[in-house]
């Protein structure tokens, strides 16, 4: 099952460690981050420096959390990295290390600034999620000053002010943050399960159009996609009944992890259970752009300056807790890219 497959270009290779995150830099850096899940376990989040070669970002003190460690100013258990608009690298560090629970209300998001390599501000949780909450992924509007995450575990949108530092959960309680009960995941043949039960997950993948008017998002175990207008998510007093009823059910795509817009309006999502990534036009028409056997779990996305997609393939559908203690992954985990087509 190898069409296309001279589409893919292999950036960065992990012969032992398994990684989820990718963000390039507007100069071409590249970071990558390693959620601290069952398995070996080293860096948190790195700079690619080579095709096998990795520093921990921002320094090795960041990343050396030990159970015991106050986990407010070192990295627990990173899920994401982001470049935004204005090339500031954003680190998601949901801090439930074995996806288990938060460790002592450490969850926070990250700004750095590439220029100095240097913190500028750390967005805190406490009081506005759980202890089981997990959050995902990332996405900024660097003209409105807001940052949008996804809640993969509880289901919800997290919305943070960036000029208060203010943060709240929205749509908690809305069918478009969790997983559909009535679709069956297949991953490799069988319904996808860990330790004998359907896996039911939900908001993960969220992207903002390169306008910042909408956010699309969606549960990680079905094929729904949902959007709404950010101005229902930027209001701070409306009743949530009614941003409920802003929300737009897209009908069925992909089985996607994360995914991410380009310049055009295109996004692209992956196609985990068939090892493909696809492009969804903004008539939202679904089409095949590289299938590959090597899409092991396409994860996290970012689209270079010069109009590489950047792939990370995190090999989830391989761990031995949904393989009935099996472990299938087969090093290298890896970081692919492909030229966009210019149109």
């Amino acid at each position: 099952m190898s069409t296309s497959s001279n589409q893919l270009e292999q950036v960065f290779i992990d012969d032992t460690y398994q990684i989820t995150g990718v963000a390039v830099s507007k100069d071409g850096r590249v970071f990558t981050c390693y959620p601290l899940w069952p398995g070996p376990h080293k860096w948190d989040v790195v700079e690619v420096i080579g095709p096998n070669e990795s520093r921990p970002y921002p320094d090795e003190e960041w990343n050396n959390w030990k159970e015991g460690d106050d986990g407010k100013n070192k990295w627990v258990c990173v899920q994401a990295v982001y470049v935004d608009e204005e090339n500031y690298l954003w680190v998601v560090d949901p801090a439930c290390p074995k996806m288990e629970q938060v460790y002592d209300n450490s969850f926070k998001l990250v700004k750095f600034n590439l220029a100095t390599n240097s913190i500028e501000e750390v967005y805190r949780f406490d009081g506005v999620l759980s202890n089981k909450s997990y959050i995902n992924d990332v996405r900024v509007d660097t003209r409105r000053r807001v940052a949008y995450l996804s809640n993969s575990n509880e289901g919800g949108i997290v919305v943070v002010n960036l000029e208060t530092g203010k943060s709240r959960e929205l749509l908690r309680d809305h069918h478009s943050v969790k997983h559909d009960p009535s679709f069956k995941l297949i991953v490799d043949g069988k319904e996808f399960k860990k330790d004998g039960k359907p896996v039911h997950l939900q908001s993960d993948g969220i992207a903002l159009t390169p306008d910042g008017e909408w956010l699309y998002y969606k549960p990680l175990t079905d094929n729904k996609l949902y959007r709404i207008r950010t101005e229902f998510l930027r209001d701070e007093v409306l009743p949530e009944d009614e941003r409920e009823a802003a929300v737009e059910d897209l009908g069925s795509f992909s089985v996607t992890d994360g995914m991410i817009f380009d310049k055009r309006g295109n996004l692209y999502q992956g196609d985990y259970p068939n090892y493909k990534m696809v492009k969804i036009t903004p008539s939202h028409k679904q089409e095949d752009i590289v299938a590959d056997e090597r899409l092991i779990w396409p994860d996290s996305y970012s689209i270079s300056e010069d109009d590489y997609l950047y792939i990370s393939c995190s090999q989830i559908n391989k761990q031995p807790e949904y393989n009935e203690g099996e472990n299938k992954r087969t090093t290298p985990y890896a970081i692919y890219r492909m030229k966009l087509p210019a149109t």
